[in-house]
């Protein structure tokens, strides 16, 4: 008789306990029968194992940002064009499928950083199309419009389709421009996460790793749900504001704006975003931002070092020098905290974000 071990498990208990289910070859009925008797079904993860995805078919067709997009095969040395679309791509296992990246605003998520090493870096700005070309790619992933639309700095979706490229463009980022005349666009409602989990899946099926996609948008998913949880219902709902970047103190702020990525982690975090205009990224004086009032200063980390006040450090010193914004009371309050200026961007990053701000909030006594 096969024993089943006693709780409190060991490594060396599990592997005891498997190794003498497969020297009695035990039918798939009676191994699932041991193992969730044992508690070890759920132990290994199988209780919450989804159902094998379906392998792709090609050539396989999406819409996408307006367009009908054909994908012919599996790709192989794919492009991924802005911060997002290579780390997805990356979370996917596909490094050794990717001819290259570019565009990055912030140094990779550590934990992928041995995988990216093995992806040629074009440059962390933008590149130009000669240079992707020139990586002989079979699929252009792009973060943002910028990068691959009508007004791009690099080429517009039709470039790609002239040399036989498919090409994507990141859901989350293909914003109405009838209100806000920028390549950023505007939009009306709050983004969610169910947007990010459409580009996920669908690269994910593009590449015929859609299993590889489903446990990532489980992951996501999971982390959002124990956030959410994590605030207590008691406690006062604060209002934030996300300072992106800015030229010079003099100038204008670039901000997160109320319904994107920015206003999604307030929501998360039981809070709004004190920014109401719609527009992706609104500039706003200081003078505006002080009569918004809000009750944290959100401030990002960016490694790109394009201007002095990307770096938090500048902007930290800005808000506790300067006569004016210094008497806010956020800042009197010291209720400013560090976020990835990634995760302000509708991205794999944004739930990264959201954790990091509850995380310091929480220290500080400042969130329930």
């Amino acid at each position: 008789m096969l024993s089943i071990p006693e709780q409190g498990y060991t490594p060396a208990r599990i592997i005891s306990f498997i190794s003498g289910i497969f020297k009695r070859r035990l039918s798939v009925k009676t191994l699932k029968s041991l193992l969730t008797a044992s508690g070890l079904l759920a132990v290994l993860g199988f209780a919450a194992a989804p159902a094998q995805a379906e392998p792709t078919k090609y050539p396989l067709t999406l819409e996408n940002c307006g367009a009908q997009v054909t994908i012919p095969a599996a790709p192989q040395r794919a492009i991924g064009l802005g911060q997002n679309s290579a780390e997805i791509l990356l979370l996917l296992g596909l490094q050794d499928r990717m001819a290259g990246t570019a565009f990055w605003p912030s140094k990779v998520l550590p934990e992928l950083a041995e995988a990216n090493a093995k992806v040629k870096l074009l440059t962390v700005e933008f590149p130009t199309f000669e240079s992707i070309l020139a990586q002989n790619p079979d699929f252009v992933a792009a973060a943002l419009p910028s990068l691959i639309g009508p007004t791009s700095k690099v080429a517009k979706r039709e470039d790609f389709e002239k040399v036989g490229v498919p090409s994507y463009i990141s859901p989350s980022t293909c914003l109405s421009t009838e209100k806000v005349k920028n390549e950023y666009g505007s939009r009306d409602q709050l983004w969610n996460m169910d947007l990010l989990y459409k580009e996920i899946d669908e690269l994910s099926r593009i590449f015929d790793v859609a299993d590889r996609g489903q446990a990532l948008i489980a992951d996501f998913k999971k982390r959002e749900a124990d956030l959410r949880a994590s605030v207590s219902k008691d406690g006062k709902p604060l209002s934030y504001v996300f300072w992106f970047s800015s030229q010079s103190p003099t100038a204008d702020a670039y901000l997160g704006g109320k319904n994107g990525a920015s206003g999604f982690i307030a929501d998360v975090l039981g809070g709004k975003n004190a920014i109401t205009a719609e527009a992706e990224w609104p500039t706003l004086g200081w003078e505006g931002i002080i009569a918004a009032n809000p009750d944290v200063i959100v401030v990002a980390n960016l490694d790109r070092n394009r201007w002095e006040l990307d770096k938090p450090e500048a902007k930290i010193k800005f808000l506790t020098t300067d006569p004016a914004v210094s008497q806010m009371p956020a800042v009197k309050n010291k209720a400013i905290v560090v976020m990835d200026g990634q995760a302000m961007n509708p991205t794999v990053r944004t739930i990264y974000g959201a954790e990091q701000v509850q995380k310091q909030l929480k220290a500080a006594g400042l969130l329930k």
